[in-house]
């Protein structure tokens, strides 16, 4: 199951960077719905936000790091938890969707833009980062729940 979501979540990532590295990057903004919501093509060179601008290696061997730590993890403990075993994975396909693109274009495309008219913008993502976030916060379901069960988390 892991390598199922693993490798349909790259694809879905890789199709929708491809789209926005050969169209988006054309035009200025695709608004999908007025002052709220739209496509615009964004070369983040940084970590979530901003932060971390032009630390490449640095963010490469992060991500590797926590990675190489979740994949030991699933195949050394094999979790019975369907719910751990999801989250895990999207976060591993988020993580690596996006160390492709800081090896490869040394930068990670962004395209994915919520806003509020022109009176503040939430920072732009991707499908990898949203793999990730949702893949963090089933994490934090499933402990929340086995710490309300009595059981030791993770």
């Amino acid at each position: 199951m892991e390598i199922f979501i693993i490798i349909l979540g790259l694809i879905l990532d890789r199709i929708t960077k491809i789209w926005a590295l050969n169209e988006l990057i054309k035009v200025p903004e695709i608004p999908i719905i007025n002052g709220f919501f739209s496509f615009s093509y964004l070369e983040n060179r940084g970590a979530a936000f901003g932060i971390l601008q032009n630390k490449l290696i640095f963010l490469s061997l992060i991500t590797l790091i926590i990675m190489g730590g979740i994949v030991f993890y699933l195949f050394k403990y094999k979790p019975t938890s369907k719910l751990l075993r999801i989250s895990l994975s999207l976060i591993v396909c988020g993580a690596i969707g996006n160390l492709i693109d800081r090896v490869w274009y040394r930068y990670v495309v962004d395209f994915i833009m919520w806003h509020y008219k022109d009176k503040y913008y939430f920072p732009t993502f991707n499908v990898a980062d949203m793999f990730v976030v949702i893949g963090t916060m089933l994490l934090a379901i499933y402990m929340i729940k086995e710490e309300n069960n009595g059981k030791q988390t993770i």
